[in-house]
């Protein structure tokens, strides 16, 4: 038993993190994607969250962070993948033609949005993996 609440909540970070096995935090502009691999309570099966965070300012000015997250199982990881994978293709073939140079990368043209401000000059976003 715990005598004192830090003990006690200290104790259950330390239990929660002991669930986290891989971490891969993907930074795009203003967002950040993690994908997490977790240990499920009994550390015998594994599974996948992704979350997307988003940096944006509350009325009093001070940054806070909304986040949407995504739990993904074992069996449904190929599932998953096709989808993601159909999807991607759809927009690069139907929306976004002739945008993708031949390595994959996309190539984003004219005013954009960066953490700076706004560059006026051309540039290339990897795309890494199959897409």
């Amino acid at each position: 038993m715990y005598r004192d609440r830090d003990d006690f909540d200290g104790a259950r970070a330390q239990d929660r993190s002991a669930e986290d096995v891989y971490s891969n935090p993907v930074r795009a502009g203003k967002r950040t994607y993690f994908f997490d691999v977790k240990a499920t309570k009994g550390n015998n099966d594994f599974y996948l969250t992704i979350t997307e965070s988003k940096r944006k300012m509350d009325r009093e000015g001070h940054f806070v962070y909304d986040k949407h997250k995504i739990f993904l199982y074992k069996e449904d990881f190929a599932k998953f993948a096709e989808g993601l994978q159909q999807a991607v293709d759809y927009i690069k073939d139907n929306c976004l033609k002739g945008q993708f140079a031949e390595d994959g990368s996309y190539i984003q043209q004219g005013h954009y949005e960066d953490e700076g401000g706004y560059k006026d000059e051309d540039s290339q976003d990897s795309v890494e993996g199959q897409f």
